[in-house]
């Protein structure tokens, strides 16, 4: 086996404030909706460390509102782990863990097979849509590639996987894949950091998938998905040939508490 060398990323603890200072919100949307997202993709992203701890003060007088939104997104955030609300302490965001990424990939795994499944045998019914989606965000994608952008790419991988859904007449089972996926983002984030990318090997998968989909051929859509994500043992494996990326999991997961220690 074969294992892979990295260089660790820099840790660094940035205050929310700092992280908030030039984010603004749309007084006209929903500002709990908008928090959370915007607290969500902080986190998602490791510019807010795991054990960093939220003030709902400095959030709330960063976007100008009060504390009633922020308390009812951070709740929010609590529904899909990405952080711990202790009584009369605060609110700290979760830890990276190892186990739930694995968990997560197994359930999207499953769930997604049979999107893609429903997805091929629908395909008929409407082939100029399916065929114009799919094949809008792969060409989008293609081009983020090309430019070297990884955060559209990623946006864009993101499209992609729901269209399977939404093709498949169960849009709403994206809502709980994506629940269920915040430490999967998190460990994809710090692979990107890592610079393990897999960028031209993904569209290709995402070709496969798509041609398979188009048609109508759920068993070779089903196969295309299942060489794309991978079983929970390749996860797995992945993970083993990446002993520096594990490491630096745990280092991350307690390096809040000790950058906050520095500060005071």
């Amino acid at each position: 086996m074969v294992t892979q060398t990295i260089e660790k990323p820099d840790i660094k603890l940035i205050p929310i404030v700092e992280l908030l200072r030039d984010v603004r919100i749309d007084p006209d949307n929903s500002k709990v909706t908008q928090i959370f997202e915007i607290l969500r993709e902080l986190i998602v992203s490791l510019k807010l460390l795991p054990g960093q701890q939220i003030s709902e003060l400095e959030v709330a007088e960063a976007f100008l509102t009060s504390k009633t939104p922020v308390r009812e997104a951070l709740i929010r955030l609590e529904e899909i782990g990405l952080v711990h609300i202790v009584p009369k302490s605060g609110t700290y965001v979760t830890p990276v863990r190892v186990d739930r990424f694995l968990e997560a990939c197994f359930i999207r795994l499953n769930l997604e097979i049979g999107a893609v499944r429903k997805a091929a045998q629908r395909a008929h019914f409407a082939p100029d849509i399916t065929r114009a989606t799919l094949r809008g965000i792969l060409a989008a994608q293609e081009k983020a590639l090309e430019e070297s952008d990884f955060v559209a790419f990623f946006e864009l991988d993101e499209d992609l996987h729901r269209a399977f859904y939404e093709l498949a007449g169960v849009a709403g089972v994206w809502k709980t894949v994506k629940g269920l996926q915040s430490d999967v983002i998190r460990v994809r984030h710090l692979k990107r950091l890592y610079n393990i990318r897999r960028g031209p090997h993904v569209i290709n998968q995402h070709i496969a998938i798509i041609e398979a989909i188009e048609r109508g051929n759920p068993a070779d859509a089903e196969a295309a998905l299942v060489a794309h994500i991978g079983s929970l043992g390749q996860e797995i494996e992945s993970l083993s040939r990446q002993p520096g990326l594990i490491e630096h999991i745990e280092t991350l997961n307690n390096a809040a508490a000790r950058l906050q220690g520095q500060r005071k």
